[in-house]
């Protein structure tokens, strides 16, 4: 496939890994921001391949996974309400709230429905004006202008049935708590590329100065992973700290200005309660007061009471910020699998518990 096995082949994967090896001095942690990344180092063994020295560990970049109980519970009662269709995508209706799931809600007779786009929910809101439909918007800044797009269009037809439940959250003020943590052992970052394709990475450049630390904005087949770990060794080996694109070929500094700026009519930045990290200061994405009328949680103001965020033994806040891996948890693989997760990392297609489950569970 054009533009795919291209950047799969042993050969290159072989060089990469062959100049990483000649220029590394000493070890270094890299931190991947995006649990897209994560499956493809663990589904390809790309972290086997690199020098004992250099250590990739996993960031806080599924935005399921960091989608608070809170949020899930407010989902699942706003989905039980007779009249409501509830849409979502696919991998938000297994991750557990602090009772139930959006799944537990459909099986007991919630119309909970998986879309693919909001445009999708949209366009059942307009064959239903019967019914109430909601979308769950959640994701990082790359799945946002498409919300923006759907709640823009619902305004402008006067699409009265149609809401938002607001999940969506943002990237840098999640990097800006990891690097401040007294505690982090982070060297270099690996910056998700599909989000800077929508707003550039101008944003990352006064955090690599602000904590010296190098960030190469990065794609996520097996030979953007290495060359995005190759030119981040490259400038901690010389003492640099600035950001750098690998993904060239999608991400340019200034991002999508088209997308950014439908995404600052719509929405405007709010706090965000990370799951197993808690509150992040302007790190989310909510509706300005002009689209306020399609704020679910205003127009349904249901309760949702929420006791806790994961269960005891689930230790994904831990693997979230990159102090644990999925496989130092006691649960991994016994108590908590994607059938009968403990902790979203384990439900999610970008969760890096589901990751290590599918293909490092046995070794």
């Amino acid at each position: 496939m054009k533009y795919i096995d291209e950047y799969r082949t042993a050969e290159l994967a072989q060089r990469y890994t062959q100049a990483i090896d000649r220029i590394t001095t000493r070890p270094w942690t890299i931190m991947e921001i995006c649990g897209g990344q994560t499956h493809t180092i663990v589904k390809f063994g790309i972290d086997q391949l690199l020098p004992r020295s250099i250590t990739l560990i996993h960031g806080p970049g599924c935005p399921v996974c960091v989608t608070s109980a809170e949020l899930i519970d407010q989902a699942c009662a706003i989905a039980a309400l007779p009249d409501v269709i509830f849409c979502s995508f696919g991998d938000m209706l297994r991750v557990p709230g602090s009772q139930y799931d959006l799944l537990t809600v459909k099986a007991l007779g919630g119309d909970v429905r998986i879309v693919y786009s909001p445009l999708d929910a949209l366009n059942l809101a307009q064959a239903n004006p019967d019914r109430q439909v909601v979308f769950f918007a959640v994701g990082f800044e790359t799945t946002a202008p498409a919300t923006a797009i759907a709640v823009h269009q619902a305004k402008q037809q006067n699409v009265q049935n149609f809401s938002l439940l607001v999940a969506h959250v943002l990237v840098p003020p999640a990097l800006e708590l990891l690097l401040s943590s007294p505690e982090h052992n982070i060297n270099g970052l690996l910056a998700a590329g599909h989000v800077c394709t929508v707003m550039g990475y101008k944003d990352y450049e006064p955090i690599a100065q602000k904590y010296h630390i190098p960030i190469v904005v990065t794609g996520f087949e097996p030979a953007d992973i290495l060359q995005g770990v190759y030119l981040c060794v490259q400038q901690l080996e010389a003492g640099q700290t600035r950001v750098e694109n690998q993904y060239a070929r999608a991400v340019q500094r200034s991002g999508n200005q088209i997308a950014q700026q439908l995404m600052r009519d719509v929405f405007t930045v709010v706090p965000r309660d990370w799951r197993g990290i808690g509150t992040i200061a302007q790190s989310g994405l909510g509706l300005r007061d002009q689209y306020a009328e399609f704020d679910a949680s205003l127009r349904f103001q249901v309760s949702a009471q929420t006791s806790q965020s994961e269960q005891s033994d689930c230790i994904s806040g831990l693997i979230l910020q990159g102090i644990r891996k999925p496989q130092e948890c006691a649960a991994f693989g016994t108590r908590c699998t994607p059938e009968h997760p403990l902790g979203a990392p384990m439900v999610s297609s970008e969760g890096a518990c589901a990751a290590y489950y599918y293909a490092r569970r046995m070794l």
